[in-house]
């Protein structure tokens, strides 16, 4: 099979991976929650993984372009301050604090592009290791055993980020402002920025909004204990799979 074709299998075989490990009952017979999140909130949760973070392959061929406007300013995020010069009210208005959020803008933004390389670097595996499709979830579980432990907590690290930043609400508010009016200027200019750049833009706002509303609904202490109890799911999967 081509490696496309094994990518569009394996975002399958981990997209079931992640519903199943954040279902509500297999989540409170394993961790002691608090009252407050409750069944709807990890379902919101799930909702959040499968279709922002880790989205159905035919999602794929416009994320990916977005994506890799998005991942220029992840590697250039100069770039993103150029276009500052074009939206003085936010210089004004943040003036030296600016390029702060902008780094934390581009730093949540990062969970998603990463998300994408994980999946790249299991179809590596699999092809590498001749594992043959139909990706089932113990499938996919083997295939992350190939992997280096390092390499997947660094992965864990990075998305552990996007939720320390999610339960920064000053912040948030401050990064949802500055990139709302990033898109707003660049629209207006469009000899000088493609849509596509636009695109990767509104993509990253879109999932950073989304990723907020999971926050809103909940007191201080338990966004700090809603950001703990996704790390450790994470890294009991993991511990699980690395014993098996």
């Amino acid at each position: 099979m081509k490696e496309e074709g094994i990518l569009k299998e394996l975002i399958e075989g981990y997209r079931q991976s992640v519903s199943k490990r954040y279902q509500y009952q297999n989540i409170k017979d394993r961790f002691e929650l608090p009252e407050s999140i409750n069944k709807e909130t990890v379902d919101q949760l799930r909702h959040y993984f499968i279709n922002y973070v880790y989205p159905e392959y035919k999602m794929r061929e416009e994320l990916n372009e977005a994506f890799k406007s998005l991942d220029d300013y992840i590697k250039h995020p100069q770039k993103l301050l150029i276009i500052t010069m074009d939206a003085t009210r936010l210089v004004f208005r943040y003036g030296i604090h600016l390029p702060k959020i902008l780094s934390a803008a581009l730093k949540a933004m990062r969970t998603f592009k990463a998300a994408t390389d994980f999946e790249n670097n299991l179809v590596t595996e699999a092809i590498k290791n001749k594992i043959e499709p139909p990706y089932t979830i113990k499938k996919v579980d083997s295939l992350i055993k190939f992997l280096s432990r390092k390499e997947i907590d660094d992965f864990i690290e990075i998305s552990e980020s996007l939720f320390e930043i999610l339960h920064d609400r000053p912040l948030i508010k401050k990064i949802k402002e500055v990139i709302k009016y990033l898109i707003k200027v660049m629209g207006k200019k469009e000899e000088t920025y493609t849509p596509t750049q636009i695109k990767g833009l509104e993509i990253g706002l879109e999932m950073i909004m989304e990723g907020d509303k999971l926050f809103t609904q909940l007191s201080t202490e338990d966004q700090q204990n809603f950001v703990n109890l996704i790390t450790d799911i994470e890294k009991d999967n993991l511990d699980t799979i690395f014993k098996s």
